[in-house]
């Protein structure tokens, strides 16, 4: 106890969060702590944790040279810190398939009809956005303002082919945008935002409570199995046959409805143990159409990032079936591995937030990874 600080190591102020110089003197460091080492192993945990961040590093890290552009479409663009476990994981993703990240933050409201009569402006600037990205996310959140405009978003999405990624609202209201304008129930809903609709497609879940709200939620790792094995997300995961990521919700899509809306094309490829509750949703004809009702963000690091954002990213850049065969082989995706761009050198761009360019909105603005934590207007 008395020589613990001894492995106490100096904290650097660097460019990047990934961008450690010279690590080879770091692992020489820790060969000095002889006594910590033969105690508890500290240089051979040392050396291994360098070795899986080694490949993360090149010279030029802060430079990729090819973007991808995904739109970010929520109720609180105005700060990225508001959905930051979504970003990094994205960042992550990004990374593993050396592709520096955009992101184009678009206000959901600004998708709807009503914007185009009252800020003809900013709905076109939000439809302008959503047109021109690479790829779809609509991470999660509560309440009905921005609603129509998530479900607009994944609309375009589905019907333009556009790689989407929704994340437990994300989802619920991409399978309610299903429900409306494929199976042609112009009044479905989820009974969050409709309690007295005729087709409920998302309702509230029979253990929660709708008055009191603390320790009413499904919380934490939960497990979800993979019913049908030759789908993407089964793949990007490696094909196990299931996975522990962790949820925060009170909803769930209604499983007297799972029938016909496998019916009519939608797959429920995921579920929980009791095989009533939806967990991943896919179209299998679609080049990435996936709903997750937990939050895989959470779970995602620079080393391992997450099996659907990794899915989001490499469809939006066209390296989908790549990082399928890899994972597949039960490849990690990383970044040593070099996917589909033409520049000789992988490069590894920074993790960080988000910074405003000089000639874009807050709320539908294009943002691109700073490694500093801040954001700059």
């Amino acid at each position: 106890d008395q020589k613990a600080h001894n492995a106490i190591l100096k904290v650097l102020n660097l460019e990047s969060v990934a961008q450690e110089p010279k690590l080879d003197e770091w692992v020489a460091r820790a060969t000095l702590y002889d006594t910590l080492q033969d105690e508890v192993g500290f240089c051979s945990s040392f050396t291994i944790v360098l070795s899986v961040w080694k490949p993360l590093l090149r010279p030029n890290c802060t430079a990729l040279l090819f973007q991808v552009r995904i739109a970010m479409v929520g109720k609180y663009t105005g700060l990225s810190d508001s959905y930051l476990s979504v970003l990094k994981a994205l960042l992550h993703a990004s990374v593993s398939c050396h592709k520096k990240l955009v992101v184009d933050w678009v206000a959901s409201t600004d998708l709807e009809d009503s914007t185009a009569s009252e800020a003809p402006d900013a709905y076109k600037a939000a439809w302008t956005l959503l047109k021109g990205a690479d790829g779809v996310l609509v991470p999660g959140g509560f309440g009905d303002r921005g609603v129509k405009g998530k479900m607009m978003a994944a609309k375009y999405a589905r019907e333009n082919n556009v790689p989407y990624l929704g994340i437990c609202l994300g989802m619920q209201l991409a399978v309610v945008e299903f429900a409306r304008h494929v199976m042609k129930f112009p009044d479905a809903d989820s009974t969050e935002f409709n309690p007295n609709t005729k087709t409920p497609c998302v309702i509230f879940m029979p253990e929660g409570s709708k008055t009191h709200m603390g320790g009413t939620m499904r919380l934490g790792s939960r497990r979800t199995f993979f019913k049908v094995t030759d789908c993407k997300s089964a793949k990007l995961y490696g094909d196990v046959n299931y996975v522990d990521e962790r949820h925060r919700h009170r909803y769930e899509v209604n499983p007297d409805m799972v029938p016909a809306f496998e019916n009519a094309g939608l797959q429920f490829v995921g579920k929980d143990e009791t095989g009533q509750r939806m967990e991943i949703i896919e179209i299998p004809d679609h080049r990435f159409f996936v709903g997750v009702q937990f939050h895989p963000e959470f779970k995602s690091t620079p080393s391992k990032p997450s099996p659907p954002f990794v899915g989001l990213i490499a469809a939006a850049c066209g390296q989908l079936d790549q990082v399928l065969q890899d994972s597949c082989n039960g490849h990690v995706v990383a970044a040593k591995h070099k996917l589909g761009d033409s520049s000789s050198t992988p490069l590894v761009h920074q993790n960080g937030h988000a910074q405003k360019q000089a000639n874009g909105g807050v709320a539908n603005g294009t943002c691109h990874a700073n490694g500093n934590g801040s954001t700059h207007g």
